[in-house]
């Protein structure tokens, strides 16, 4: 080949060779152009990461439609709570589950406006939005310490100084504010030498909550004691939306 005053030569490690051994197969090129069935290997190899990627950006919304759908079969959103009196067995079908706490779970919705809450004392609670992103820690971890206390979450947008007018009712309240509507609850309860019992009373008639802009104190919500087996978090066959 002739070389010129300005010839270059090109590293051997930058050239495209013609074929291209892959976990997908082999890649052919011409010049370092990709042949057509080449290009449609990758393609289709892009097409399947992006689906994987989605399904796996998702899962967290899918898994708490599934907590929402279990939890609507024993009440309305803000009205009830489901609660597991003898603790978790085999059969609770709860991901991330375990045997040695009480659970209580509840929806939150903020549509119509912030929802009120009062937390009994010595528990572990933490309240999830939509996407299962972090709003607030309630109990020993949050801010009321471990003492009990009113936590008011609010929606997306909301102008919080609009709680200014209830702030005799909402005086020592913990304001949350949460990216989506829908928000889950679980409060997680300690028994003392292995009794739920005392637990189980404790957040029976200390857990409360209510709807605002309203000018009246929270007021308790349902409790149901759930089967074990209720309250799937499994995937539902559709997405929901960003801030259902």
């Amino acid at each position: 080949m002739k070389k010129y005053k300005m010839t270059t030569e090109t590293p051997e490690n930058v050239l495209i060779p013609p074929k291209v051994e892959t976990r997908l197969g082999t890649l052919e090129f011409f010049d370092g152009v990709p042949t057509a069935e080449s290009a449609r290997k990758v393609w289709d190899q892009l097409d399947f990461q992006r689906a994987v990627e989605c399904m796996i950006l998702t899962t967290p919304a899918a898994s708490l439609s599934g907590f929402r759908r279990g939890i609507r079969e024993h009440g309305p959103d803000n009205e009830t709570a489901i609660i597991w009196e003898d603790r978790l067995d085999s059969k609770g079908l709860l991901l991330t589950g375990n045997t040695t706490v009480v659970y209580l779970f509840m929806w939150l919705d903020t549509k119509n406006g912030p929802v009120v809450l009062e937390a009994p004392p010595n528990i572990l609670g933490i309240i999830d939005d939509f996407w299962f992103h972090y709003v607030t820690d309630i109990g020993n971890a949050g801010p009321d310490k471990g003492k009990g206390g009113k936590y008011v979450l609010v929606p997306p947008d909301y102008e919080v100084s609009l709680l200014d007018k209830f702030e005799a009712a909402l005086e020592g309240a913990h304001i949350c504010e949460s990216n989506t509507y829908g928000n889950w609850f679980v409060i997680r309860g300690f028994p003392v030498e292995g009794d739920s019992a005392a637990v189980v009373k404790t957040s029976r008639t200390t857990s409360r909550s209510t709807l605002w802009p309203k000018p009246r104190a929270p007021s308790q919500f349902s409790i149901p004691t759930s089967p074990t087996n209720t309250s799937t978090p499994f995937m539902p066959r559709t997405s929901p939306s960003s801030k259902r």
